[in-house]
């Protein structure tokens, strides 16, 4: 979706009053025109280098964007207008891959001016990164306000997505939070799985992708089990089987490298992306 900083308003709040009355996109249509065997696009979550974006924001976008990534998914702005915020995507080449909206900003109260800042960095991608049910009912509850949320961004080009925690693969009468959440989605709401959490959930990632094909249209690939500065490749999780899902079942439009434990992130993203590339991925 192409953006322009100078967004009409009252264009924009007509198009999100409008929910199923405008025209449709649909999940086929989010993926057309994608190419059968092109690479998939390799993203960095900026939460791997939240310390460096606070100390210096527009310094880590450039470095970022120096190492070779091709998109960031934001965990924050630092204090930027979304307008300061595509002044730096564009001049460093890079595109909003996604963002982790908090659940407080999807309310009615605050969705309007969520959505605006969305469309002013041109991210299409807006994930949920963190929700918690106690019951089984709770979950059921959430999957139809996020179809509810899939409806209204869909007129605008924007998805609605939920992020993996190791507490989703919790159960509730044997049934995953997970499974009563994606179960009950619609098709077009992304499951961002995140290999890591996953694992930690006890869950297997790739059985966890295969269970819903073409739902993690990004995904989150964060090394397990090999200890806090082990990157792709160095630790537990079956990466062929991971890969394998996403580039011939799972629709994915990007991979989003995460690493959260590093005692030096900015060289755990920079390794990781030369992990990638000895894999082919980059």
């Amino acid at each position: 979706m192409k953006t322009n900083s100078n967004l009409d308003r009252r264009h924009f709040i007509k198009l999100t009053a409008a929910g199923l009355g405008t025209a449709s996109l649909g999940l086929s249509g989010c993926l057309a025109g994608k190419a059968k065997h092109a690479k998939i696009p390799v993203g960095l979550e900026l939460y791997s280098v939240r310390n460096e974006c606070k100390a210096d924001f527009p310094r880590t976008m450039a470095a970022v964007a120096q190492m070779g990534y091709k998109g960031v998914e934001f965990a924050g702005y630092w204090g930027r207008t979304a307008g300061e915020v595509r002044k730096m995507l564009d001049e460093n080449g890079l595109v909003a891959c996604g963002t982790h909206t908090q659940y407080a900003d999807l309310q009615p109260a605050k969705l309007e001016a969520t959505l605006e800042f969305n469309h002013i960095i041109g991210n299409k991608f807006v994930i949920c990164p963190y929700m918690t049910g106690k019951t089984r009912q709770e979950w059921l509850d959430k999957a139809a306000e996020f179809n509810a949320l899939a409806d209204k961004l869909r007129p605008l080009g924007m998805s609605i997505g939920y992020h993996a925690h190791a507490h989703d693969f919790h159960r509730f009468d044997g049934e995953t939070a997970w499974d009563l959440f994606f179960g009950n989605t619609h098709p077009e709401v992304i499951m961002q799985l995140d290999t890591s959490n996953c694992r930690e959930g006890g869950a297997d990632p790739v059985e966890v992708l295969n269970r819903y094909p073409g739902r993690a249209r990004t995904i989150h690939i964060k090394p397990n089990g090999g200890g806090q500065e082990a990157v792709i490749g160095e630790d537990k999780i079956n990466w062929a089987g991971v890969f394998d899902v996403c580039e011939h079942q799972g629709h994915t439009q990007w991979y989003v490298v995460e690493h959260e434990t590093s005692h030096q992130p900015v060289d755990a993203v920079r390794r990781t992306l030369a992990a990638l590339k000895r894999l082919g991925k980059v």
